[in-house]
């Protein structure tokens, strides 16, 4: 991937409207378009990110027996009408075709899930059953704010589960939650499960995952050691008591919320009349669990918890690339030679080697917008070759996360990935 071809390039223009470091960077850096408020379109870079991202929640699903499917984004008036939500959720975006038919776009897909399984699900031999999709939904949020934290158009992957006991429910809601945590470090967060209310869903408590950060938009008692945490507003306890998890204090701190799941119970197979014969022959209504993450919205938190005033600061396993190469053009043609032949080979040999480089191959940039760049960028590890590391046979490597460069042999680059990977 060679800089002088990407379709967008970094800005040194800082956007003048951006009100979170998501906006800030993301923006700047050339990962995402601003079309309107609250909608972007994803440039490559970004789009990298955002399918790193997507492909962990995809393993992660996989491997609590989850199948995956993908619903229409377009839903009838008349199913939403049967759970009695058409008028009662107001960022539904609604609209009316040429046939005069009513749709909404998808805000959530309970309306569109429990019928569709509902059709499958005859008999308690079929469950439980867990089904997930990674899609894009669309609210019609009245101040879109954030960058890609709070949009109109957001990505989410969600996940429902039908089972035919609140023991199996329960049982596959506590794995849901250990594999979010897994999720969420696998992404470079250390997220915190927060109790919170039900809402419009159910009348027993649910839970969320919040990353703090000084950025988030809810308050929270979390614990400074372990992941327990309550949400203010249903708060128990108060900042200074012991957590009663581990003992050790809770402080009140801002957080993101990244995903949460629910306990729907019958809420919705209720309302389509779904349901299943038990092992004597008897129909009962399956019980029902969600399960959401928004994937936009993770990759935003990622930039909240880790930048810094260069730019961002990408974990590993989530990086648009491995490795930013910056070649140092000389002004003395022989050396310039060298320096392109030397740039030129390890960005081969790393390719060959399966690792994904962004070569800034440009002739015309200087050192200083070369590096300014990258901080922005802010891939894992940079490699710059110049006349300078030649001289003493190698490259200058630095680790986003380090102040410090130090110089390497050409031969201990690939075995460096392999270390740090």
């Amino acid at each position: 991937m060679r800089y002088s071809n990407l379709i967008s390039k970094p800005s040194k223009n800082v956007p003048h409207d951006a009100d979170s470091a998501n906006a800030k960077y993301l923006i700047q850096a050339g990962f995402i378009h601003q079309e309107m408020a609250g909608i972007y379109s994803w440039m490559p870079m970004g789009l990298m990110v955002l399918r790193k991202v997507e492909n962990i929640i995809r393993e992660e699903m996989n491997s609590i027996g989850a199948q995956e499917i993908l619903m229409p984004a377009l839903q009838s008036k008349e199913n939403w009408e049967i759970t009695g939500r058409w008028n009662k959720v107001d960022v539904l975006f609604k609209l009316k075709s040429q046939t005069e038919r009513e749709y909404a776009l998808g805000a959530t897909h309970e309306e569109i899930v429990t019928p569709l399984v509902g059709s499958f699900v005859k008999s308690y031999k079929d469950l439980p059953i867990a089904v997930y999709q990674i899609q894009t939904k669309y609210r019609d949020e009245l101040r879109a704010k954030s960058g890609i934290l709070r949009g109109r158009e957001f990505g989410m992957k969600d996940l429902y589960s039908f089972h035919t006991t609140q023991e199996d429910l329960e049982k596959y809601y506590e794995l849901v939650k250990q594999t979010y945590l897994k999720i969420f470090k696998r992404c470079g967060l250390d997220a915190k499960i927060v109790e919170s209310s039900g809402g419009d869903f159910t009348k027993k408590f649910s839970h969320e995952f919040q990353v703090i950060t000084p950025a988030g938009e809810d308050d929270i008692l979390a614990c400074s050691v372990c992941t327990f945490a309550q949400n203010i507003e249903i708060a128990t306890m108060k900042a200074g008591d012991a957590c009663p998890a581990c003992g050790a204090k809770l402080e009140a701190v801002k957080g993101i919320e990244i995903g949460n799941i629910f306990d729907l119970h019958e809420k919705f197979t209720s309302a389509f009349g779904v349901k299943y014969n038990d092992e004597n022959g008897k129909q009962k209504i399956p019980i029902m669990g969600c399960y959401g993450i928004g994937t936009t919205r993770l990759v935003g938190a990622i930039v909240e918890a880790h930048h810094d005033e260069k730019g961002m600061i990408w974990p590993v396993e989530v990086a648009p690339a491995d490795a930013h190469l910056i070649t140092l053009n000389s002004k003395d043609d022989a050396i310039n030679e060298k320096v392109q032949i030397a740039s030129q080979g390890l960005y081969e040999d790393l390719q060959k080697a399966g690792k994904k480089v962004l070569w800034d191959d440009r002739i015309d940039a200087s050192v200083g917008e070369k590096l300014g760049d990258a901080d922005l960028i802010g891939l894992p590890i940079r490699i710059l070759i110049s006349s300078k590391s030649l001289d003493q046979n190698g490259v200058e490597v630095k680790f986003r996360t380090e102040n410090k460069a130090k110089i390497m042999a050409f031969d201990e680059i690939l075995q460096l990935f392999a270390s740090n990977s």
